[in-house]
């Protein structure tokens, strides 16, 4: 299976939920890329967008784009052309590096909050070369983590519903130990829905013990989609 399709996207897989809007735009590819739409005030807000066919009409029946954020280093993926195709800039946290060099659009840097989301980031950059933001929208329980918590095959193992990457199982991220969340949503597998503070718990409580686990049966898998993640659409 590839890791990551890089060809055009033929059909999505959407998933509606309560005020927004998940879908893979290469359901088969093992990264599972997942992009979202999320019901603002005012409008809708895209994250780490993939292009897919269905999806601007999809997003339309949450309402108008307001804007287009990334909150990975590794996720340019199409973000400048949804920006160009809604005339909105891609908002990028102020401290979040190698994005800008790769998006072809106009890019605008915010602090602490994403336009009227909602969503509160916190930066996070365990190791060299890691830098993402971990999004929470504490209105309704949303949760984002783009690359350090997943639900595709590469992230989990011994029957995990939400695991975590194989290099943070190493350093443990205690601080998700704070959150609470109705929702989890990940930029790599479908999000968790039911359960997910208790996903989440036993994800960060049980990650450093199931190492031996992951190491076994995702560490190869981990490599490949690390190297192929240095492709900007991560």
């Amino acid at each position: 299976m590839t890791m990551y399709d890089r060809g055009a996207s033929t059909e999505a897989r959407l998933r509606r939920w309560d005020g927004g809007l998940s879908w893979l735009a290469f359901p088969g590819e093992t990264a599972e890329r997942c992009s979202h739409a999320l019901g603002a005030d005012g409008g809708v807000w895209l994250l780490d967008p993939l292009d897919a066919p269905g999806v601007d009409e999809a997003v339309a029946e949450l309402g108008p784009v307001e804007g287009v954020a990334v909150l990975s280093a590794y996720h340019a993926r199409d973000a400048a052309a949804f920006a160009d195709r809604y005339d909105v800039p891609v908002s990028l946290p102020r401290w979040l590096p190698r994005v800008e060099a790769r998006v072809d659009a106009p890019v605008e840097r915010f602090d602490g909050e994403l336009g009227t989301t909602g969503l509160r980031v916190r930066e996070y950059a365990p190791l060299p070369g890691w830098s993402e933001a971990i999004a929470h929208r504490p209105a309704d329980g949303t949760l984002y983590a783009p690359d350090t918590l997943g639900t595709a095959s590469p992230f989990t193992v011994d029957g995990e519903r939400l695991g975590l990457y194989l290099f943070q199982r190493f350093v443990t991220p205690k601080f998700l130990h704070g959150y609470d969340p109705e929702r989890i949503l990940v930029g790599h597998g479908d999000g968790v829905f039911q359960g997910a503070a208790a996903a989440l718990e036993d994800a960060v409580a049980n990650g450093r013990r199931r190492l031996p686990w992951a190491l076994v049966e995702n560490g190869t898998e981990q490599v490949r989609a690390l190297v192929a993640a240095l492709d900007e659409r991560g």
